[in-house]
């Protein structure tokens, strides 16, 4: 069994978006798959901690929940790149302009893991800079954001059982082979009607 699944689009787009919950590995994996595919690397909650001067943590704790979506939305939604793999914080899915922009710029690739893998590699949400409303378990936020990462996925790649290798290949695989369906679909789209025939 493939441990990737595609949504087709017509469009074949040059960067990476990687989504999926904090400690699936968006940014070790998108690392890894920018230096074997010759792209760029950016991760944005490096750039939210640069534009605000602060770590994660402390602008959710001087904040609040809404105020860091907000700033991670407009910088989310600013990100200018060309074949650059992109590595947004688990909450950016809840950004409805950042996540336009995303499909726009890219093919978004989903990190799926199950709870009980997230629960073995989060051991302290709060320092990871995770965004938990009052009261929310990690649990409650993974079921609620599961749908949201399966709503914007091109690509779905499932990491439960797989090293970080397993992983980084099976990302690589499913891009491919989306790149490669994307183009035949591009080319059966611009054929004259008459040729189809």
């Amino acid at each position: 069994m493939e441990k990737y699944e595609m949504k087709r689009e017509h469009d074949m787009k040059k960067n990476l978006i990687f989504i999926g919950m904090p400690a699936v590995g968006k940014s070790t994996v998108g690392i890894v798959v920018a230096k074997r595919l010759g792209m760029r690397f950016i991760d944005t909650d490096l750039l939210i901690q640069e534009q605000e001067g602060k770590l994660l943590r402390e602008i959710i704790a001087e904040e609040g929940e809404e105020g860091f979506l907000k700033i991670e939305n407009q910088v989310n939604a600013s990100v200018k790149a060309k074949n650059a793999v992109i590595s947004p914080g688990g909450s950016v899915i809840y950004c409805r302009e950042a996540m336009k922009h995303y499909k726009k710029i890219g093919t978004v690739v989903y990190l799926k893991a199950s709870y009980q893998t997230i629960k073995k590699r989060i051991r302290n949400p709060k320092k990871r800079g995770v965004v938990l409303k009052e009261g929310q378990s990690l649990r409650d936020l993974y079921y609620e954001r599961v749908p949201y990462f399966e709503k914007y996925a091109d690509i779905t790649v499932c990491e439960d059982g797989c090293c970080i290798e397993d992983t980084i290949k099976n990302v690589l695989n499913a891009v491919k082979k989306y790149r490669k369906t994307t183009e035949f679909r591009k080319k059966l789209d611009n054929a004259p009607k008459s040729k189809l025939k």
